[in-house]
């Protein structure tokens, strides 16, 4: 791992040269010599934390330049002026005595090492290239559910959740130890067809070792409700005993289904049972635990279901499935030396699922007989120094180290930064991607755009098991949201405590406040406790403040920003009362270093103007309610790719506006842009070739067909939304040109009178994976033209038609396999021939 964060900080003095070559002067040769010997150095592994900790000392001068920098060049608006202050000798000699430090310290260490030829120019970024063209192989891409053999589990399971037993607290228990399949197992029945069509209500929530009560009763709550926003803040207003009283009046009528995934204790049962009545005939609680004693207590009526460790042919066959890929099948499997060999190190596995396909996807990655035989003798070496009893689990940790240790350098950060989510957290994938990218794991480079390299490193962290798939977006295929198994989270945060790489602070049960200081980690994740966390104390070291917000925002405030001046990653929340605004600190615009800002709010927000020195944001994620102010600066933010607004409530005085022009060439996703005037031909949003996602809110019906004409030249747009804003008649015509599109929502009323000309739909294009119809109030009928968008798998509707009567055609919707529909309150009559709709 020391090698990866040295090559991360080699990159980050290549960034240097290349973006402030002009005020280095007479230290560029010092500089350069420095980032020579960290790359001579880091290939050596004895000494490697003395030689982390100078990359990081590196690291600090490399910061403090460029924020002296930016704050001269921000004072004096002009190079020549600037290079004549902070360039004088006194400067550039202080900044020289400290690379020069640096080096001596690293060239003491490597001595008496052995001459080591130094790696030619770019090496550093050309291995990530190295790793981009191993990541294009074809992978089995084995899904979790096709990896475990449980046909005949399913069933069982199945049969008891659906037998009608009249009694409360009706429990079904899936018992086995960590790695064997359980949650695989639940989730398989919680998503089967027939499991659904059976309970009136269903819902799922991970416990694990620390359960937490009132989450528990709050996340089925809202989901048994679907309150709207005042709904939602006064369920989270209750306390656990109204929870409790009022989660069980909304079961009492409906048989349900409640998961319970993860239990540890019989406690957590007990204090669990009380929301949950008898329902009507046929609820149950299904719940997945390591101990057999917990499952036994919870219902002595149940026998609870011991899923079996896997037969050794069942073993062999799950690791031929992830060890090798379809295409080599027949060649390398049938191999007598690879046969061998395999069934050898499947056998240490016991039987564990987990451990099998981790080993599968370790070995998928040796493809020579030698690479074999050594991942075999790390195996067998770590298991003849265990115990017989520790002999099960010594296997999985050991394989689950050799796999993290096979890991190429630029992967290994990116799998360790999965350490801060909290335990069973569902990790959204463009989040993740986009915090590796601000975090520097993933460099720029003229081949590739970072989010796409990004997203192989996720696909190959996947393929070699370390990382699961959550849920699949509406194309299918992509990752959407991914997680950890429990077992390789451990291991994940042992080795990032190992590493020194991110520090995890758990919110004292009783206190808002949390103190920081210069002594802890660069990265820091705070895990809290309360709705509230002050962030006290000074880390001026601090790079990363990581702070994971689920549906029930906890606000995180600091006090002084100055506090944290090399902060590269930042999230903010704060509530407010009705009609309220937040004013963020102007403080915020000193943070020079900083790529990553996310600030929630429940009210109205304003930017800062100081907002615009942040020469280095890469992205700006807001979430409001109701109203927002944009300072003109952030448009002259230079690297900043990605800009969304989240909003409960259009208000067409919010966003940007089409005419505003972007410094950034590089703006991929653009969420939202209000169109108040005529487009023109050289917009400088259409010179932003890279956009793939847009959102656009119309407050005239006259530039909707203009705007979506001069739209089309955005040849990687695949995703869009429209907002009509008191618009009527809006001219989608050129909708049909935008032959890339895959996602595409319209929201706002659509009025459709009968044309001779056709349905207002039939213009959209046929590639749509993903429609949403929301407000719309159509008159006529949609799905006789929806029908015939041959791709289609995802379709909402809500309030989008007001007729009574709607028609699904035979072999119409050939690919949907999603459709919600919301709020159609005069739907009387909904007619579904025959062979329509046939994967749904």
């Amino acid at each position: 791992m020391e090698e990866a964060i040295v090559s991360l900080v080699v990159e980050r003095i290549s960034d240097l040269l290349i973006h402030e070559a002009v005020f280095l002067k007479d230290v560029k040769d010092q500089v350069e010599s420095l980032r020579a010997e960290l790359k001579r150095i880091c290939a050596f592994q004895n000494r490697v934390s003395e030689i982390r900790d100078l990359a990081y000392d590196a690291e600090d001068v490399i910061d403090y330049f460029i924020l002296k920098a930016a704050y001269q060049r921000g004072s004096h608006g002009i190079v020549k002026r600037f290079t004549s202050t902070f360039t004088k000798p006194y400067h550039l000699h202080k900044i020289g005595v400290q690379v020069k430090a640096i080096k001596t310290k690293l060239q003491n260490i490597s001595k008496n090492l052995p001459a080591f030829e130094i790696p030619g120019d770019g090496e550093g970024s050309s291995s990530i290239f190295k790793v981009q063209q191993r990541l294009g192989r074809a992978y089995s891409h084995v899904e979790e559910e096709d990896v475990v053999s449980l046909e005949v589990s399913t069933k069982d399971v199945m049969t008891k959740l659906m037998t009608e037993e009249d009694r409360s607290h009706a429990v079904v228990s899936i018992v086995g130890m960590g790695g064997l399949g359980k949650t695989t197992l639940a989730r398989k029945v919680y998503n089967h067809v027939d499991v659904r069509r059976h309970f009136d209500f269903l819902a799922w929530f991970s416990i694990s070792q620390q359960c937490k009560r009132r989450e528990v009763l709050l996340s089925v709550l809202k989901k048994v409700l679907s309150p709207s926003n005042d709904e939602r803040e006064k369920i989270e207003k209750m306390d656990e005993i109204e929870l409790t009283r009022t989660l069980f009046d909304a079961l009492k009528e409906k048989r349900y289904l409640v998961v319970l995934d993860d239990i540890w204790r019989s406690e957590d049962c007990d204090i669990l049972k009380p929301a949950f009545p008898r329902g009507r005939k046929g609820s149950k609680i299904l719940f997945t635990t390591r101990i057999k004693n917990v499952a036994s207590r919870a219902d002595p009526w149940s026998t609870p279901m011991e899923l079996p460790l896997l037969t050794d042919d069942e073993s062999w066959n799950l690791l031929c499935k992830k060890a090798f890929p379809r295409s080599k099948m027949g060649s390398q499997c049938c191999s007598e030396e690879f046969v061998k060999l395999g069934k050898e190190m499947v056998k240490k596995c016991g039987g564990l699922p987990l451990a099998i396909v981790v080993l599968g996807g370790l070995l998928a990655t040796e493809q020579s007989l030698a690479q074999w035989e050594r991942v075999h003798k790390n195996i067998r070496g770590h298991l003849n120094e265990l115990s017989h009893q520790d002999r099960k689990y010594g296997a999985v940790n050991r394989i689950l180290v050799s796999s993290y240790n096979a890991l190429p350098y630029p992967l290994k950060p990116c799998f360790l930064y999965l350490s801060h989510y909290p335990e069973d957290w569902e990790i959204p994938k463009k989040e993740l991607i986009r915090l590796w990218i601000a975090e520097g794991f993933i460099p720029e480079n003229k081949e590739f755009l970072m989010e796409d390299l990004g997203e192989k490193f996720l696909e190959e962290l996947i393929d070699r098991s370390l990382v699961q798939v959550s849920r699949r977006d509406y194309t299918g295929t992509n990752v959407e949201t991914c997680r950890m198994h429990d077992l390789l989270r451990d291991l994940c945060m042992k080795k990032a405590r190992e590493e020194k790489f991110v520090e995890i602070i758990q919110q004292p049960l009783h206190e808002l406040e949390v103190t920081l200081a210069e002594s802890m980690l660069r990265r820091i994740s705070i895990h809290p406790s309360k709705s509230k966390v002050y962030l006290k104390g000074e880390h001026p070291k601090l790079r990363s403040l990581l702070f994971s917000q689920n549906e029930k925002l906890i606000e995180l405030c600091i006090s002084k920003y100055k506090s944290f001046k090399f902060l590269r990653v930042l999230t903010l929340a704060k509530r407010g009362n009705y009609n309220k605004w937040w004013h963020v600190s102007t403080e915020i615009g000193n943070l020079r270093h900083l790529r990553y800002l996310k600030l929630y709010y429940n009210n109205k927000l304003i930017l800062p103007r100081s907002i615009g020195r942040l020469k280095s944001l890469y992205i700006l994620y807001i979430k409001f309610c109701y109203d927002i102010v944009i300072p003109d600066g952030v448009f002259k933010l230079e690297r900043l790719r990605h800009i969304v607004i989240k909003v409960d409530e259009i208000n067409p005085e919010c966003g940007f506006r089409l005419r505003q022009g972007f410094t950034s060439k590089n703006i991929e996703t653009l969420k939202f842009i209000v169109v108040d005037d005529k487009p023109v031909e050289n917009n400088a949003v259409l010179r932003c070739t890279n956009i793939q996602s847009l959102e656009i809110v119309f407050t005239r019906a006259k530039y909707v067909k203009p705007t979506l004409i001069l739209l089309t030249k955005l040849q990687r747009l695949g995703s869009v939304s429209l907002r009509f804003f008191d618009v009527s008649h809006p001219d989608l015509e050129p909708l049909s040109q935008y032959y890339h599109l895959s996602k595409l929502k319209l929201w706002g009323q659509i009025e459709d009178e009968p044309n001779p000309s056709g349905h207002v739909l039939k213009f959209l294009s046929s590639n749509i994976v993903k429609l949403t119809l929301v407000d719309c109030k159509l008159s006529q009928d949609p799905m006789a033209v929806l029908e015939k968008l041959c791709h289609l798998r995802i379709l909402h509707l809500k309030e989008a038609y007001i007729g009574s009567k709607m028609v699904c055609s035979a072999n119409g919707f050939p690919k949907l396999d999603y459709l919600r529909m919301f709020l159609l309150t005069e739907l009387k009559e909904w007619k579904i021939e025959e062979s329509a709709m046939p994967c749904l």
